[in-house]
């Protein structure tokens, strides 16, 4: 549970920025277009992920070196400085060119944190956890996160209520991010009290750094399978989660209470079913349940979206955000703990990272701006099921390439961590 809270704050103060683009675009990007700032605004969103790779390899081989605790408050104390440059900078117009540039810095700093904190705290709850349940226990990572998708939109929905549209443009943005770093306090205190696991405490040899970087790429086709994997739960989670507020009231203009209203609702639902289908794929195995929930989703998206934005209501929206979020707790909860499965145990955490990582960086991140570019370049309003079938095809070849055996035929670990072993037992 301690481990699950700090997930969830940091996930909180990582995706809040998302939730607010529109009034952060007006803040820190003015400009004579509306789309422009927009798009300057998620794009700013986006760079986060860009960092997400190199947090992975250099936090996640310092977790690998160091320990899982050690990495876990490293990962916070580093989001907590992001968050807080960006709740606290000034606006464009009083620092000019500044406070952009300083907006990016601090999502920069937040992009290297969250590049490794997912797969820090799969890899623990994995090791953590008691035979015939680590999907179970490795679905509260994700499961984690809702409770940050749903506190934000709680949030939000309180501010749309009591503020004006004027006071949440101007100053109200700013109390969501607050919000989230003054809990920091505790989670310090929290993960602190963390102990190391078992699995690494017992091991007899941790390889450097450059030894871990050099079994990664050793391995690189399994990152990539990884990476495939992992685009389908972060294109999805994306979509239903942080774009959900800005598709609703930019491109379907329905009313944004109700479009928190629907956003917490997805938070609910995932919280619900991430867990379930951790279990059942403790059950009936992973491969299963992902080529099902890829499946469905190749067939269903496009026409999911294009019955929504045929007559946008309230009512659709949640039908259809619940539809999807159900695709992706579903295919998360088998995912995630596959995923620190067919990773080699030296770079567990750095390989899970570093394939999650690659993943949002050039996917699934960029999916609020890459479908509110798609949605003017094209015209229909319905093309993020488009991009949301993309990610189902990555998915699937991902499911279908990979199982036990084939990811242990795979696995090469570098020569340099084998040397390594072998001279420490010779010695």
């Amino acid at each position: 549970m301690r481990v699950a809270l700090g997930n969830s704050l940091e996930m909180y103060d990582f995706q809040i920025f998302g939730y607010y683009a529109p009034a952060i675009a007006l803040a820190f990007f003015p400009s004579g277009s509306a789309f422009a700032g927009l798009m300057l605004s998620l794009m700013t969103f986006g760079a986060g992920f860009l960092m997400r790779p190199l947090g992975a390899v250099l936090l996640g081989a310092y977790i690998d070196h160091h320990g899982r605790r050690a990495g876990l408050l490293l990962t916070l104390a580093l989001m907590a400085v992001g968050t807080l440059s960006i709740a606290v900078v000034p606006g464009y117009a009083a620092i000019g060119l500044a406070a952009p540039l300083l907006v990016v810095i601090g999502r920069l700093v937040q992009g290297l944190s969250a590049g490794v904190e997912l797969g820090g705290v799969s890899v623990y709850l994995s090791e953590i956890a008691t035979p015939g349940r680590k999907g179970f226990y490795v679905a509260w990572q994700s499961g984690s996160q809702q409770v940050s998708v749903m506190s934000a939109a709680l949030l939000g929905i309180l501010l749309s209520t009591t503020l004006s549209d004027s006071q949440l443009t101007r100053w109200g943005w700013r109390v969501p991010l607050l919000a989230g770093c003054s809990l920091l306090p505790l989670l310090f205190f929290l993960r602190r009290s963390l102990e190391e696991t078992e699995a690494f405490r017992t091991r007899r040899h941790r390889p450097s750094v450059g030894m871990i970087t050099s079994s990664l790429f050793a391995n690189w086709r399994l990152v990539l399978l990884g990476m495939l994997m992992s685009t389908m739960t972060t294109v999805c989670f994306y979509m239903v989660t942080a774009y959900t507020p800005t598709f609703g009231t930019t491109v379907l203009h329905l009313a944004a209470t109700g479009n928190l209203v629907v956003t917490l609702c997805v938070g609910a639902l995932n919280f619900v079913l991430l867990p379930v289908s951790g279990g059942l794929s403790d059950r009936v195995g992973r491969r299963p349940v992902l080529l099902a929930c890829t499946a469905v989703a190749l067939v269903t998206a496009y026409p999911a979206l294009s019955w929504l934005v045929e007559a946008p209501s309230f009512a659709r929206l949640l039908a259809v955000e619940l539809w999807l979020a159900a695709i992706y707790a579903t295919y998360n909860g088998a995912m995630a703990v596959f995923l620190t499965e067919i990773m080699p145990v030296d770079v567990r955490t750095s390989g899970f990272s570093l394939a999650y990582s690659l993943a949002t960086a050039m996917f699934g991140g960029f999916t609020p701006a890459i479908c509110t570019y798609l949605i003017h370049l094209s015209g229909n309003r319905a093309i993020p099921g488009l991009w949301l079938s993309f990610a189902a095809i990555c998915g699937l070849v991902a499911a279908l390439v990979l199982s036990p055996k084939k990811s242990q035929n795979l696995c090469r670990i570098s020569t340099g961590i084998e040397r390594y072993q072998g001279n420490s037992r010779s010695g």
